[in-house]
């Protein structure tokens, strides 16, 4: 299943990039040239996408053939070589854009993931992602933190309740909306995380409730739920909260978390960091493709 909405991904990419045809391409390059190019990074990082890469080659020309030099999730350096690509030379650099967009922005993320993971080293929280995804690319954002060592929150709005503050303004209070959740939470389908071809059943989905005070972080522990997220809570508050806690249920840190924050958010005992920074203000890795000179005709 992840094979085809993959399939489907770059179907789409593909379309938006290339259109009715290359015309630069196909109107410089004869037919017939074949050449050879190279990924290289120039950056250090964590390399991430070369399995979309590899489809959009075959999506773009079957007679391309591409090599993976390193693995996805692998650590990189300025220099490397990390995939080769040969073939037409009109569809390889049809391809290019699309493929070095998935690359770029993919490795950005793992890189940046890995950079939380490694400030909150020796401690027990985690790093999560977040909803806050490019518009249908959320299957390789997500993807692609888990590359980076993160994990994944939950994919999207059907596989976890989460119940924020609009939900609970709107519903009366923390215990109406959790009220009302279960009074429905009685079977959800729970995918596992990019494994689609096998469907969970649980009884009922997990139900985390988002809470900004301590006097809410106790009207949420009297409800038994399965997590507790403190929104925009300062340190001392998030300390406090994991002393009151006392280990009964899990708790999320959430709200404006940066490199620079993260240890001391990891420090106060929480379980999980979300993230948003890790997916919708990534800065893309610097790779790009390298050609050669042409090798000849195809034969």
């Amino acid at each position: 299943m992840m094979d085809e909405q993959i399939k489907a991904i770059v179907q789409r990419a593909l379309a938006e990039d290339v259109g009715s045809g290359d015309v630069t391409s196909q109107w410089i390059l004869p037919p017939e040239m074949w050449v050879r190019g190279h990924f290289l990074a120039k950056a250090q990082g964590v390399l991430a996408g070369l399995e979309v890469v590899r489809q959009v080659f075959q999506q773009v020309d079957e007679r391309i053939a591409f090599q993976a030099r390193m693995k996805d999730g692998d650590a990189i350096s300025k220099g490397d070589v990390v995939a080769t690509v040969e073939g037409p030379a009109a569809s390889i650099l049809t391809a290019e854009r699309t493929a070095l967009n998935f690359l770029q922005r993919m490795s950005g993320i793992a890189t940046l993931t890995r950079r939380y993971v490694e400030a909150v080293t020796g401690t027990r929280a985690v790093i999560l992602d977040t909803r806050k995804t490019a518009p249908g690319l959320r299957l390789l954002d997500k993807w692609a933190v888990r590359l980076g060592g993160g994990q994944n929150h939950r994919l999207g709005l059907y596989d976890m309740v989460l119940i924020k503050d609009n939900h609970i303004a709107a519903a009366g209070g923390i215990t109406q909306a959790v009220e009302r959740v279960r009074q429905r939470n009685q079977q959800g389908l729970c995918p596992e995380p990019f494994d689609y071809a096998q469907d969970v059943r649980v009884e009922g989905l997990a139900v985390e409730v988002e809470v900004k005070s301590l006097a809410e972080l106790e009207e949420a522990l009297a409800l038994n739920v399965d997590r507790i997220m403190l929104d925009n809570m300062n340190l001392g508050e998030m300390r406090r909260a994991v002393e009151v806690t006392a280990g009964r249920v899990p708790l999320e840190a959430s709200g404006n978390v940066t490199l620079e924050t993260a240890a001391a958010i990891a420090a106060t005992g929480v379980d999980y960091i979300s993230v948003g920074a890790l997916t919708h203000s990534v800065k893309a890795l610097d790779i790009s493709l390298e050609v050669e000179e042409p090798l000849g005709s195809s034969s």
